[in-house]
């Protein structure tokens, strides 16, 4: 009977932990590949998983963008380190962004508390929308031909660490096209978005915890809005797959894999709106 009992307690934490283990392959692949670091995969997917295991309702969406910010910090460094490796992060446009993308970030996610889920998932939605058709397109702006000064660097990484805190990305969709449209080459850009990621992921990942503290009915093992379990076996998976989205980054063409990487963030997008409207 024990050994019965012994082997539905590991299935099911199996069963529990699954989802998890198969974000993180797909968050850590991308990661690498596009220089994004996978909130706009893993925040609908972790507000169904939530759903599913019966997570609060009203907290919903702020468990789903607090833990993805979290879950970033490790892929955004293991990111970071292989793009550097490969000699294509740009250090000193990372200098000149780091303060701004921290305080972005920090602000917004700190104040998370006062935005109903409602706002926060149509906000995702719109955003994530207008992405994946740029992405799908392949919209770019005319390359402009210097970068801003550091002020005006500054400025543009408080912007993108904003809004990544509302939507808990690490600023690829933003840094990587800003980056190209000032003419850096888009190996370049890509690894130095990854880079971006770091602080974008680490402000938010406080902030999130911050803002969250004091709230009631939170899961067993939360630290504020952040769900340890899930950031723990996302980030400790996505390692893994994060080389062969860096290697691919350097030797392939990505457009087919954008347009599906697009068609994929848009129908992610409607989920996203059925789970919070149609629950």
């Amino acid at each position: 009977m024990s050994y019965k009992c012994s082997r539905l307690r590991f299935m099911d934490m199996l069963y529990w932990a699954l989802p998890y283990l198969g974000l993180g392959l797909i968050v850590g692949f991308f990661a690498g590949l596009l220089g994004i670091g996978g909130g706009g995969i893993m925040v609908p997917l972790l507000v169904m998983i939530f759903t599913f295991q019966n997570f609060e309702q009203n907290q919903l969406m702020h468990m789903a963008l607090g833990t993805s910010m979290a879950s970033i910090v490790l892929t955004s460094m293991s990111s970071a380190y292989h793009h550097h490796q490969r000699g294509a992060v740009r250090w000193d446009v990372w200098k000149r962004m780091a303060l701004g993308l921290l305080l972005g970030t920090f602000a917004l996610s700190f104040f998370i508390n006062y935005l109903p889920r409602t706002f926060l998932a149509i906000f995702f939605s719109v955003f994530m929308t207008y992405v994946a058709v740029q992405m799908f397109l392949n919209i770019k702006p005319k390359p402009h031909r210097t970068l801003p000064n550091t002020w005006g660097l500054g400025v543009v990484g408080f912007g993108i660490g904003g809004i990544s805190a509302l939507v808990a990305i690490g600023g690829g969709t933003m840094s990587v096209p800003f980056l190209t449209w000032c003419n850096v080459k888009v190996q370049h850009a890509i690894a130095t978005s990854a880079a971006l990621g770091v602080p974008i992921a680490l402000a938010g990942a406080v902030g999130y915890m911050l803002s969250g503290w004091h709230e009631a009915e939170l899961p067993l093992y939360s630290v504020g809005y952040v769900y340890l379990p899930a950031v723990l076996l996302i980030s400790l998976v996505s390692v893994f797959t994060v080389p062969l989205g860096v290697k691919l980054s350097h030797c392939l063409p990505v457009g087919v894999l954008k347009k599906v990487f697009a068609l994929m963030m848009l129908l992610l997008a409607l989920k996203m709106l059925q789970i919070v409207f149609l629950p």
